[in-house]
Order: C-alpha cells, then sequence, then structure tokens
C-alpha cells in the first residue's frame, strides 16, 4: 500500500512539473498567436495591392506620417517616384491613388458602373451626413442626384443673384469697416458672407452675420445653431487628433463602430460630444423645416416656385417626383451638406482669388480693365456668364493654383482593372486632381500663375487633356452645385474690385501656410491691405 500511495504521489508530482513547464509555453503560444492573427488582419488589404507600387509603410501608420509632414503635397512626391497609380496606407486602409488625367476619366466616367460610390470613411460622422448626397451610394444615390440637380438648373440660379447681391454688398462694406486697413481678414469676411447666402438661399432665413443685413430671423436658435454647425466641422476629422473611435478606425476598422457606442455614452469624451451636438443640430434644423413647411402651406406662391433650397425639396417632396420618398431625414441632411459644401470651399476660392491676383499685377490690370469696362450698372446672371472672360480664366488658374480639394474618393462597387492592376471588390480608389494641376506636360512652368493658360483660343488650352483640370470633380458624382458657387465667386470678386484693390498685408506669411482636413484652407488666413480705388485705371 505505502508503494502505491509513494507511486500515485510520483505521479501527481510529474503532472503537475509538466503542467508548471507548460504554463509559460500555452502563454507564449496564445500570445505568438493572437500576435499572428492580429498581422494577417492588418496586413490582409496590403496582400490584396500589394503589386500595385508604393513607397515603404511604417507600422502601424502607414503613410499617415507622411501626410502630416507634408500634407498633400506627398502625392506629387510619391507619384514622381512611383507613377501615376501608387498605394497609399492610412493605418491599416490602402488607397489607391490615381494621378493621370486618362486614368482619371477612366475611373470617373467609363467604368463609373463599376466605380460609382464614395469609399465611406469610418463612422466619424451621423446621419446628417450620411443621409446625404455626398455619402449615399448606389440606387439612393441616383434617386436623390435627380431630385437635386433640377434644383441648380441655370434659370433657378439666375433667380438667386439678387438674393446674393445684398450679402455681397454686406462683404465690401465690411472691408470699409475694418479697423486695420492694413491687415483685412478675407476668410473670415468671405466666410461670413457664404454662410449668409446659404442661409438665405438654402434654409430660407437670414444668419445675421453680415453686418448691413438686417438682424438674424430667429434670434437665438439661429445663434444657436450656427454655433453648433462650428463646433460639427471642428469634429470631421481623419487624422490623429481626431476622436479615439475614430484613430481605432485606422488600425482597428472591427472594433471602431463598438467602441463608438461605448463612447458616445461616456460624458466629456470627443464622441459623446459629437454626438450631442448632433442631435442639437438636427433639433435645430427640425426646427427650420419646419417653418418652412408652414411658410409654403401659407403662400400664395405655386408649387415650384420657391427659391431657397428646403422649400424646393418640400415641394419635390410633395409632387413625388422623381421616384425618391423624400424623408425629413434626407431633407435635413441635404440642407446640411449645403451649409458644410457651400461654405468653407466659396470662402477659400474668394480669398484664393484676392491673395494671388495682389501679387501679380499684370493680371490685376486686366482683371481692373474687364470691371471698369462693365461700368457700375446691376449685376445679373447673363452678365456674370458673358461679360468677364478674363475673369473665369483668373478663378479657373487660381483653383488650379489652390486647390481646395486635392483628393476624390471612389470605392469599386465590383472587381475593375485599372492600368492593368486588378482591384478587388470594396478597393478605395482615390483621384488626385492635386497632382494633376502641377502636372508641367498639361500646365508648362506649373508654379508660375498664369491665367491665359487657359484661354479657350490658346494652345496650351487646346492640347491639354479635357480631365486635367477637375476642381469640382468628374463623372455623374461631379458636384451639382458648382455652378451656384461660381456663381458667388464671380459677383464677390467683381464687386471688390469695383471699390478696391489689394496687396499682401506686412501680417501675412510667406510663404502661405495650409491645412488639409475635408478641403483645404489657409492656416493663418489671407490678411491683406484694402486701398480704395479712387479712379478707374
Amino acid at each position: 500500500m505505502e508503494g502505491t500511495n509513494c507511486s500515485i504521489a510520483l505521479e501527481t508530482a510529474g503532472h503537475a512539473a509538466a503542467l508548471g513547464t507548460s504554463a509559460p509555453a500555452l502563454l507564449l503560444l496564445s500570445c505568438v498567436a493572437v500576435i499572428g492573427a492580429f498581422l494577417v488582419y492588418f496586413y490582409a488589404p496590403f496582400w490584396a495591392l500589394r503589386r500595385v507600387p508604393g513607397p515603404p509603410t511604417r507600422f502601424p501608420l502607414g503613410h499617415l506620417h507622411l501626410l502630416a509632414n507634408h500634407g498633400p503635397d506627398v502625392f506629387r512626391a510619391i507619384a514622381k517616384e512611383h507613377g501615376p497609380i501608387f498605394r497609399f496606407h492610412m493605418g491599416r486602409q490602402p488607397l489607391v491613388i490615381v494621378a493621370n488625367a486618362e486614368l482619371c476619366k477612366e475611373v470617373g466616367i467609363k467604368k463609373f458602373k463599376d466605380i460609382r460610390n464614395r469609399s465611406t470613411p469610418p463612422p466619424t460622422v451621423g446621419s446628417l451626413h450620411q443621409d446625404a448626397l455626398f455619402l449615399t451610394r448606389d440606387s439612393t444615390w441616383s434617386s436623390m442626384r435627380n431630385t437635386v440637380v433640377p434644383l441648380y438648373q441655370p434659370a433657378r440660379l439666375a433667380g438667386l443673384v439678387p438674393t446674393m447681391q445684398p450679402y455681397v454688398d454686406a462683404l465690401v462694406d465690411s472691408v470699409a469697416a475694418c479697423p486695420d486697413q492694413d491687415c483685412v481678414p478675407f476668410c473670415q469676411l468671405s466666410l461670413r458672407m457664404a454662410i449668409d447666402i446659404i442661409g438665405r438661399t438654402a434654409f430660407g432665413i437670414d444668419f445675421g452675420l453680415c453686418k448691413k443685413v438686417a438682424a438674424a430671423d430667429g434670434g437665438e436658435d439661429v445663434r444657436g445653431f450656427l454655433e453648433e454647425y462650428k463646433r460639427s466641422m471642428e469634429f470631421i476629422k481623419m487624422d490623429l487628433s481626431s476622436s479615439l473611435s475614430t484613430i481605432l478606425g485606422l488600425f482597428l476598422p472591427c472594433v471602431q463602430t463598438p467602441c463608438k457606442r461605448l463612447l458616445r455614452r461616456v460624458p466629456g469624451t470627443a464622441d459623446y460630444k459629437m454626438e450631442e451636438n448632433e442631435r442639437l443640430l438636427c433639433r435645430r434644423i427640425d426646427a427650420i423645416i419646419a417653418g418652412r413647411r408652414r411658410d409654403r402651406e401659407n403662400s400664395a406662391s405655386p408649387p415650384g416656385a420657391a427659391l431657397d433650397f428646403i422649400a424646393a425639396l418640400l415641394d419635390a417632396r410633395e409632387s413625388g417626383a422623381r421616384g425618391l420618398a423624400l424623408e425629413d431625414r434626407h431633407v435635413r441632411a441635404l440642407a446640411y451638406e449645403h451649409l458644410i459644401a457651400g461654405t468653407k470651399t466659396t470662402a477659400f476660392t474668394v480669398s484664393s482669388v484676392l491673395y494671388l491676383v495682389s501679387c501679380h499685377p499684370r493680371v490685376e490690370e486686366r482683371l481692373l480693365a474687364e470691371v471698369n469696362a462693365f461700368g457700375g450698372a446691376a449685376t445679373d446672371a447673363d452678365d456674370l456668364q458673358g461679360r468677364f472672360p478674363y475673369l473665369d480664366l483668373v478663378i479657373k488658374e487660381a483653383m488650379r493654383f489652390h486647390l481646395v480639394s486635392p483628393l476624390i474618393a471612389r470605392e469599386t462597387s465590383e472587381e475593375v482593372e485599372i492600368a492593368g492592376y486588378r482591384l478587388p471588390k470594396g478597393t478605395y480608389v482615390w483621384l488626385a486632381p492635386g497632382v494633376l494641376a502641377r502636372d508641367a506636360r498639361q500646365f508648362p512652368e506649373p508654379e508660375e500663375f498664369r491665367p491665359e493658360r487657359f484661354a479657350p483660343e490658346g494652345e496650351e488650352e487646346r492640347g491639354r487633356h479635357p480631365y486635367a483640370h477637375i476642381p469640382f470633380g468628374i463623372g455623374p458624382r461631379a458636384c451639382v452645385g458648382h455652378r451656384f458657387a461660381l456663381q458667388q465667386v464671380k459677383l464677390a470678386v467683381v464687386h471688390l474690385y469695383r471699390r478696391y484693390v489689394f496687396r499682401h498685408s506686412p501680417a501675412m506669411e510667406s510663404p502661405i501656410q495650409f491645412d488639409f482636413d475635408l478641403v483645404l484652407g489657409f492656416r493663418h488666413g489671407v490678411k491683406l491691405r484694402a486701398m480704395r480705388r479712387t479712379r478707374r485705371d
């Protein structure tokens, strides 16, 4: 019996020793398995696109460090080294960047049915963005576009010029009211003008940012709405200064949505603030829509006579036109999209034109001659369309020189071949008009500001690829409101140069610096010296 007990004891001790020895091994094996599974998950998107050339990545950032250090100019450098199609990694997510005019045509037009959607970023935004035209997909996008496009027909836009005019006049007067004529902050002033124009033309109310125009409709509600809009713009980021859920989405997309759902319930987190801000914004916009609906019901105007965008959408919904059952959430999102897409970009373009013309005397001389020739008459849509051909060239060249949207996002809906590379379904394909705009083969001496390069009778314009300059996008997904935006820019520039000429302020940094978020922006604004014109020269 004692021998048996001894054997059992020895056997038990052996098992214990074996378990003690194998536990660290099992732990190590588990760690290796977890790390291996993570690496497989992290690099799986890269493996599918491994044949597409690109610079070496830095784990786990991909190429985000290059974008942080160099901004959108990094794509020009990569294209020069790796060719017109290359990989760029935002953390785990690879982008196939297309930096050639003919390939952009292939992606945006020829193969649109296979690359018809915008790539949807990680869910840093809510329904206010996802229910609008920019991010909707497939048949929903087609139906929504068919509803929206008729609202931008030339005849309707022509009717908006008198609506825009008071806000343009207020912009000109605000220059005179600026206490320091040697340092006029044009980015701020032109942004106020753009926001007020969208307030009237999209929402049907005065936001009241321009001093000359009457006080805001709605008082505290409108001021609260504008504050919430401003905060919402600060939340829309796709870099390492974003919310925790957004940053996680760059490296572990599978955990981003549950993380966001958790964090938006934790007071003080960025996700919580974003959720709360969007809730307040939705409530404010819903109240505006309800007011516009009441106004339309009490109006004697026939259906289709509405000038503001919300009322026109409500008319379209009531008529059941064009196959889309517009819900309130769609009207809300489309109106808000106008505020996002039609303000900062317009202000940037106006400021860019003034900044560039002010340091090119020959261009300024020709532009002033064109403005002088028109005289002081009121400006209507026909005048803007036909009486300022040189201004058209100046705006085109300013938009090439400082391109507000240097990247255009797309996503493959099916497997597709581009430039000999097979791209799986779900591949992010981004066009790079910012690279095209500085291509010396399409734009000789691209670092020179020379509006004449766009003259339709010129040899350079005739020999240029038709899709080398695509500031508003390309194909069916191009910006539907580009004529509306250009109308604002032209009206503002004409009236500013009727009264002033501009020079760079001593406070203006040189070279000018940019920030890149959703769109390009001047990091420290544009500050100009405004000089009142005393004679027509």
